[in-house]
């Protein structure tokens, strides 16, 4: 399993992959917001996502877990 995890705290925006989607390398997965900046996450890696460990409004730390990835 890979880990897609935060780049920087913020709050969770929105959420662009639900489980089962295929993930490519550059693809924006989940927008944070922080200091009223939207921060755009995207995934470094390919694979399907198996769990989504966010909801929009979640609050998240540097290196928390947003996605995991097979």
């Amino acid at each position: 399993m890979k880990e897609i995890t935060a780049s920087m705290a913020g709050t969770v925006l929105n959420v662009f992959v639900t489980v089962g989607a295929q993930v490519n390398p550059g693809q924006e997965v989940v927008m944070l917001e922080s200091m009223k900046m939207e921060i755009p996450i995207e995934s470094g890696i390919e694979g399907i996502v198996r769990a989504v460990k966010v909801s929009l409004g979640d609050f998240v730390n540097e290196g928390d877990v947003l996605l995991v990835l097979e």
